[in-house]
């Protein structure tokens, strides 16, 4: 079945207009001029047609074509990673460009398409904590979730880390040793926030699940300096009861002790920062539960860019080689 993996064909249409009009321009001026020299610039227009196909053929190499599917195989370690979101209010700030929680869910995205053979799950939290997408093998259904996060989801309120973690707590379950029981499998959780807590203590929370053997990697979303926390509508700013602006100030403090205690990393993410790809490195790189390693195969688009686009480089580096002299110059 003939599908393309980037099926963006208005924007497609757009780009193949502005090289027609270009070409037609190009033509109209070398036209004029060769009539005001008394010189033709019909030799010209053989290269036009070249250069109109090169272009539909970028375009095309673009759009991705993809004819069937291919079965790749792919290792798993038995490996389970939560996606633990903060939701709350004050994600709104723009202290990170564009806002924090556009730039928490761009990391989330590129994280989740990083696994593409384990299992992966999404809690988002505010002053409640719930379960928007269950573990699962299905990277559609989760690229969905995590493209409908807004701060919207949670009712307004202070908000707890330990909400989220209790969660996480009950959805590993208690260890089993029975015979014929599942293979255990890693788990790791991987929790974004601008570190304000305004719960309860995260020492039990914390200790039950170190006994649990799963890691937390802790992502600060924010600065220190921290940003105005936008009203809801968006077009004012939040205001305490004394009628001042509510800023919003990242406080590492919470996520660095979550991180400590259970054996994972803190990661900071701003504009200045990025610490992304160690956080995929320690997660590729987490040791293996005994006997939970897996083979699964993934079906996969076989992407056939590299023809339109090699034919299109031939086709230009012809145009380039063959010249045609339009006009003689005689002095």
């Amino acid at each position: 079945m003939f599908t393309w993996a980037y099926p963006d064909f208005t924007l497609a249409a757009v780009g193949l207009l502005l090289l027609s009009g270009l070409l037609a321009l190009y033509t109209r001026r070398t036209h004029r001029l060769g009539r005001r020299l008394g010189a033709g610039a019909g030799r010209l227009a053989w290269k036009l047609p070249l250069r109109l196909v090169a272009g539909v053929l970028l375009l095309l190499a673009w759009l991705g074509p993809a004819l069937g599917v291919r079965q790749q195989a792919v290792r798993s370690s038995g490996q389970d990673v939560w996606l633990l979101v903060d939701v709350s209010r004050s994600m709104d700030a723009a202290d990170v460009a564009p806002t924090r929680l556009l730039r928490a869910q761009a990391a989330l995205q590129e994280i989740a398409a990083a696994f593409p053979a384990d299992r992966l799950g999404l809690i988002v939290f505010g002053t409640q904590a719930y379960v928007q997408c269950p573990l699962t093998y299905d990277q559609a259904s989760l690229q969905l979730f995590l493209t409908t996060l807004s701060t919207r989801l949670t009712s307004a309120g202070p908000t707890t880390l330990r909400s989220p973690l209790e969660l996480l707590l009950a959805r590993l379950g208690p260890p089993t040793t029975a015979p014929g029981a599942a293979a255990p499998r890693t788990v790791a959780a991987v929790l974004v926030s601008d570190g304000e807590d305004f719960g309860e203590n995260l020492e039990p929370t914390l200790r039950a699940l170190g006994r649990t053997g799963a890691r937390v990697y802790t992502v600060g979303v924010g600065t220190a300096a921290g940003g105005p926390v936008p009203a809801p509508g968006g077009r004012a700013t939040l205001r305490d009861d004394r009628g001042r602006p509510v800023v919003s100030r990242l406080r590492e403090a919470p996520l660095l002790q979550v991180a400590a205690q259970t054996g994972g990393q803190y990661i900071p993410l701003n504009d200045r920062e990025n610490g992304l790809p160690t956080l995929l490195a320690r997660l590729r790189n987490l040791p293996p539960a005994a006997s939970a390693a897996t083979a699964r195969t993934v079906a996969v688009a076989d992407n056939r860019y590299r023809y339109p686009l090699g034919a299109a480089l031939v086709l230009l580096l012809l145009d380039s080689l063959l010249t045609v002299r339009v006009l003689r110059l005689e002095l």
